[in-house]
């Protein structure tokens, strides 16, 4: 099977690279599959990772990316063109980020089969905190773009009520639920009786200053403070794209608080060691836009969460299974009181904490994947039967009706011949 993933990917630091990154590693352990990366292209030149093989063919806020993109994909001739994206992928101004949405559906119209990973849906964005200038004309554009999106073959969306939204809005069947996965191999079970013992460490992570405020969660934790000798907050990750210092005018406001450390941002291979650091994660964001990958992170390092109270993370801790200790959204007394509930019951923390790394065991990437790959497949199969079964539907009387009927059965069974089976 050929893919062409399209996706942003490291070294670019472009939204959903990381799970590019990990779709992609899932994918090339596979054998007989030969997997193309279309990226975006750097600002500065980096060396690419090794064993990918990487075309870097598109631009954010590139009002070309269609035609480039299809360019890339007309000389690779791929089975599949998976994307990864979600609706500001291809760019932060209003027409490049629709060109980008609009792209699947040209792919398919070409001729090729496509799938895309929705990470968010219009529908439920909250566009108020992601500051934008004309929700109506947003809205008016989202809903033309998730319309577009939706002549793609087929859709996967990681929260099981924006698959609800789309087919009751939207009315098509080609929508699936896909779990978001955990990203870095396999699920560490930590040693539960070192963990928090000489400090209690709360852990934030992520990319501040939109919907993800630091505000609430410094005023929760003094609240904590007041009551935890030992704990410290750790506050990892950069600024938002749209929110440039964010993250440095709040470190200014507490500079010299002995219990608030940040870290900035934080390398790929650093990460691991910081949550395996922590005692909990905290998710502080007034609105979602979409599954959470660091809720993931925690569950792959068997990590209790406190989290704000939103539809999304609801939806994905009773499909995934996940153990969230949930406050209400925007009260800073119900959110230290959600903390100290997670911090002084040791035996509640250990319940969380296998909970969540019981989840992660069902939900690796390989495993995630594979259920796309099963996927692709089935459609594969259903396409190549298409024609053998419009010939059986033939009427009886006609001349060499079976002789038809069993040419495109053969030809049917040659061509799954070169489709690897799994």
């Amino acid at each position: 099977m050929k893919i062409c993933l399209v996706t942003a990917f490291p070294p670019s630091r472009g939204g959903l690279n990381e799970y590019g990154l990990h779709v992609a590693q899932a994918l090339s352990n596979l054998p007989q599959l030969n997997l193309t990366i279309l990226a975006d292209k750097l600002r500065t030149p980096e060396p690419e990772m090794d064993g990918f093989d990487v075309i870097r063919c598109w631009s954010f806020n590139s009002l070309a990316n269609p035609a480039r993109l299809l360019r890339a994909i007309d000389k690779l001739q791929p089975d599949v063109v998976w994307f990864n994206l979600g609706f500001a992928s291809y760019g932060s101004r209003p027409l490049p980020a629709f060109c980008g949405v609009v792209t699947p559906a040209l792919v398919r119209l070409r001729g090729y089969y496509t799938h895309v990973t929705l990470h968010q849906i219009m529908d439920m964005m909250n566009l108020e905190n992601a500051s934008v200038k004309y929700p109506r004309l947003y809205r008016l554009g989202g809903w033309v773009a998730t319309h577009l999106l939706l002549m793609a073959n087929s859709i996967s969306v990681l929260i099981p009520a924006y698959r609800s939204t789309l087919i009751e809005n939207y009315h098509r069947n080609n929508v699936h639920f896909r779990p978001h996965g955990i990203l870095f191999g396999e699920p560490e079970l930590p040693d539960l009786a070192r963990r928090g013992v000489a400090e209690q460490r709360i852990l934030a992570f992520g990319k501040w200053g939109t919907y993800k405020r630091l505000e609430p969660l410094i005023e929760a934790f003094e609240k904590v403070s007041a009551e935890q000798k030992n704990v410290r907050l750790i506050i990892a990750g950069a600024n938002h794209p749209e929110t440039p210092g964010y993250v440095e005018s709040v470190a200014r406001s507490v500079a010299g608080h002995p219990r608030i450390e940040f870290t900035g941002y934080v390398p790929e291979e650093q990460v691991a060691q910081l949550f395996r650091s922590a005692t909990l994660l905290v998710l502080p964001y007034s609105s979602a836009a979409g599954s959470s990958g660091v809720a993931h992170l925690a569950c792959e390092y068997s990590l209790p969460i406190v989290a704000a109270d939103l539809p999304e993370f609801r939806d994905m801790a009773t499909a995934e299974g996940l153990a969230i200790c949930f406050y209400e959204t925007g009260n800073t007394n119900r959110f230290a009181d959600a903390l100290l509930s997670v911090l002084q019951h040791p035996e509640w923390r250990r319940q969380m904490t296998e909970r969540n790394f019981a989840a992660a065991l069902r939900m690796t990437m390989p495993i995630v994947v594979r259920q796309y790959l099963r996927l692709f497949d089935l459609d594969h199969h259903s396409r190549l039967l298409a024609p053998e079964l419009r010939a059986r539907r033939l009427p009886r009387w006609l001349p060499y009706r079976s002789l038809c009927a069993s040419v495109v059965s053969r030809n049917a069974t040659s061509w799954q011949q070169d489709w690897p089976a799994r």
